[in-house]
């Protein structure tokens, strides 16, 4: 499952007891669109060990800033609240994969 993410929800996210993938997009990104379903499997394949969350930087602007996310799609995997990896621009769903094996 994948979670919106917002200024409300946000911090108990990542203070949870997992580590957390957020990908940072907008309705009108194309290259964020590519990306979606890749993240869409990637939870149901490790939403169980990962948190994932999706964060619209037009809805969020504070969350995006937080983040200094300068394009999307912005993929951000963090450990204990610290980033382990943050990629900019779409990204194969392999690649996605290895990302998400440095916190497994």
């Amino acid at each position: 499952m994948v979670t919106v993410g917002t200024s409300e929800n946000f911090d108990a996210i990542l203070n949870g007891d997992k580590p957390v993938f957020v990908d940072f997009w907008a309705t009108w990104c194309g290259p964020c669109r590519m990306v979606s379903p890749f993240v869409e499997q990637l939870a149901e394949q490790y939403g169980d060990r990962i948190a994932f969350v999706k964060v619209d930087v037009d809805e969020e602007p504070g969350l995006a800033q937080r983040f200094r996310v300068a394009s999307i799609p912005n993929l951000v995997l963090l450990k204990d609240g610290e980033i382990v990896e943050q990629s900019a621009g779409a990204r194969p769903k392999a690649m996605l994969e290895q990302m998400l094996q440095q916190v497994l």
